[in-house]
C-alpha cells in the first residue's frame, strides 16, 4: 500500500475513535523525514493514549507495526514512526504549543478529516 493511502487509513481510524482535529500534511518535498504527517489531538491524557493504542491496533490489523514510538507513556504528545508516515498526537495544550500545521502546512499541502 502506498504512503498516502496508508496516512489516511491512519487518520479514518483516528476519526472513529473520536479524535479532534485530524489533519494530513503531504511534507514530500519539503522533508526527507516522511511523506506525511498525521496530526491529531485526544481530549485529555488517557485519551491520547487510547488513541496511540487504537492506531497500533488497527495498523497491526494491516501487517505494519511503528518503527518507534516515543511518548506513548506520558499523554501530552506522542508519535508513531512508520517509516513515511509520522503520526503525532497530542493532548490540546501541546498541541498549541507546538502547532505542526502552521509549520508544516499550507491550503495545499493540508487535508482535514
Amino acid at each position: 500500500m502506498d504512503s498516502k493511502t496508508f496516512a489516511e487509513k491512519i487518520c479514518v481510524a483516528l476519526t472513529d475513535k473520536k479524535a479532534e482535529d485530524v489533519v494530513l500534511i503531504d511534507v514530500r518535498g519539503k522533508t526527507e523525514v516522511a511523506d506525511y504527517y498525521v496530526v491529531a489531538n485526544g481530549r485529555s491524557m488517557t485519551q491520547t493514549r487510547a488513541l496511540i493504542d487504537y492506531v497500533e491496533f488497527e495498523m497491526e490489523k494491516e501487517g505494519v507495526a511503528p518503527v518507534r514510538r516515543e511518548g506513548v507513556r506520558e499523554g501530552r504528545w506522542a508519535v508513531l514512526d512508520y517509516g513515511d508516515v509520522i503520526v503525532h498526537i497530542f493532548n490540546d495544550e501541546t498541541r498549541l504549543f507546538y502547532h505542526l500545521e502552521k509549520l508544516w502546512g499550507d491550503e495545499k499541502n493540508l487535508t482535514k478529516f
